[in-house]
């Protein structure tokens, strides 16, 4: 059985989940309403203040969306109820962000801005401190949304191995690698 898939969802207080006729599932909490479409084969019980995916047979297909459920479910039950925050760091010399409303302004190191626009699901600040690195704070409820946009933006420059220069999680570890002066030593 899956160590991930049999585990149940406790509920927390001021979330409510409704489980329609077609595998809907509906999460509302104080932060807001997700929903997600469960395949058909999966059931989905509520018990009390306890959820519990379960599966029909032991086949792989079943396994696999067994534990996928089951996580998906869990994600959008903590989403709603604390929510989801990723902050970024911009490390180099002249790099910027700057957000008005759902867009975000970043100045990169390119020969031009780049403008990105926020879908309306997530806020954005820009936190600049001085002489200090600039931050970018997403928050949301979507967990996946979250990340997704996270990764885009990462992805306009992403650090380089020899300074560290671009757009890197707070906390991320990065491999640093020696440069030139590593091979000249011979």
């Amino acid at each position: 059985m899956s160590r991930i898939g049999k585990l149940p969802i406790i509920i927390p207080a001021g979330v409510t989940i409704n489980v329609a006729n077609d595998n809907t599932v509906t999460v509302k909490g104080k932060l807001g309403e997700l929903k997600h479409k469960v395949d058909p084969d999966i059931q989905v019980k509520i018990e009390g203040q306890t959820l519990s995916v379960i599966r029909p047979t032991e086949q792989k297909r079943h396994k696999s969306l067994h534990g996928l459920t089951r996580t998906l479910i869990n994600n959008m039950v903590v989403g709603v109820s604390d929510g989801y925050e990723i902050k970024q760091e911009l490390v180099g010399v002249g790099y910027r962000a700057t957000s008005t409303g759902q867009m975000l302004e970043l100045v990169l190191g390119y020969s031009h801005s780049i403008h990105f626009e926020m879908p309306a699901e997530i806020k954005v600040e820009c936190i600049t401190e001085k002489r200090g690195n600039p931050f970018i704070s997403l928050k949301s409820i979507d967990k996946q949304l979250i990340g997704q946009i996270a990764a885009k933006i990462r992805s306009f420059r992403p650090p380089e191995p020899y300074k560290g220069k671009g757009i890197k999680f707070v906390g991320e570890v990065l491999r640093r690698k020696a440069g030139k002066q590593a091979s000249s030593s011979k």
